[in-house]
C-alpha cells in the first residue's frame, strides 16, 4: 500500500523524535532545553512560520537532480557557487522573480553534520532544497542580546523532507544542516551573489563587541559556540550546550 507524503512525513517525525526525546518528566520542568528533549518539528508545522516558508509554486526537480551528482565527503563541505547547479533554468527564474532581479548564486552544503556549532544570518533570505531528508537547527536574530550573546536553549529543530524547498528568512539564525537517520545530506544553497566569499576589508577584532565583530565573510554574520570547532578568530558568543541531533 502506497503512503501519501503526509503519512510519510508523520512517520519520519515519529522516528526522529523518538530517537532524541528523553528526560522530559516533571523533574526537568523549567530546565534549559537540551538536545535530549529537543522536539523536531516539520517545516509544514505552524512553528516554522516565524523562521521561513515552504516554496510550493516553483519546480525544483531539475536542481535536485543536478545536486545529486555533487560529491559527498566526510565532515561538511560548502561551495557557494557551483556551475552545474547554476546551469539549471530555475536559476534565472529565481533571480528574476524570487530575488527581485538581484544576481544570485547556487551552491551546495554536503556532509554528515550532527551539531549546531554556530549560527549565522544574512541580510537576505536563503533557499534550501535537498536530495534527502535533513534537519535545520534554527533561532531568531531577535533573541541575540544587545551585547551579542545567544542562548542555545532557544534553538528549535525542523525536518525538511527530500525535495521540499524552503525559504529561510533573513531574520532567521541558521548554520550547516544536520543529517537524518545517519545518512549524509546534499543541500542546495541559494543566496545573493558573492555571499560567503572572503572579506576584502578590515573589520573589528577587539574592543567592545559590535555587529561588525560578527562579520565572518561577505553577507555572513556569525556567532559561534566554544565547542564548535570554528576557525581561529571566529566570534564566540553562545551560552549553553552545543545541541546535537
Amino acid at each position: 500500500m502506497l503512503q501519501t507524503d503526509q503519512q510519510r512525513n508523520r512517520g519520519i517525525l515519529k522516528v526522529l523524535c523518538g530517537k532524541i526525546r528523553q528526560n522530559t518528566g516533571p523533574e526537568n520542568a523549567g530546565k534549559q532545553v537540551r538536545k535530549e528533549n529537543m522536539k523536531i518539528y516539520n517545516v509544514t508545522d505552524p512553528e516554522f512560520k516565524k523562521y521561513g516558508t515552504v516554496i510550493t509554486h516553483l519546480d525544483f526537480s531539475e536542481l535536485v537532480a543536478a545536486l545529486a551528482k555533487t560529491p559527498v565527503t566526510e565532515g561538511v563541505v560548502y561551495e557557494p557557487s557551483v556551475a552545474s547547479l547554476e546551469a539549471v533554468p530555475l536559476m534565472k527564474r529565481l533571480s528574476e522573480t524570487y530575488y527581485g532581479e538581484m544576481p544570485i548564486q547556487i551552491g551546495f552544503c554536503n556532509g554528515y553534520n550532527t551539531k549546531l556549532n554556530a549560527l549565522e544570518y544574512h541580510r537576505d533570505s536563503e533557499i534550501n532544497v535537498s536530495t534527502g531528508d535533513f534537519v535545520l537547527l534554527l533561532g531568531s536574530r531577535q533573541d541575540i542580546t544587545e551585547d551579542f550573546i545567544y542562548d542555545t536553549g532557544k534553538v528549535e529543530a525542523f525536518l525538511v523532507p527530500a525535495g521540499v524547498a524552503v525559504e529561510v528568512y533573513a531574520t532567521t539564525l541558521h548554520y550547516a544542516p544536520c543529517r537524518a537517520f545517519g545518512l549524509p545530506f546534499q543541500v542546495a544553497v541559494v543566496l545573493p551573489k558573492d555571499t560567503n566569499l572572503p572579506l576584502e576589508c578590515a573589520h573589528q577584532t577587539d574592543g567592545p563587541v559590535t555587529e561588525d565583530r560578527l562579520l565572518a565573510a561577505r553577507n555572513k554574520w556569525l556567532i559561534g559556540h566554544k565547542d564548535g570547532g570554528l576557525d581561529e578568530g571566529a566570534y564566540i558568543g553562545m551560552i549553553g550546550e552545543n545541541p546535537e541531533i
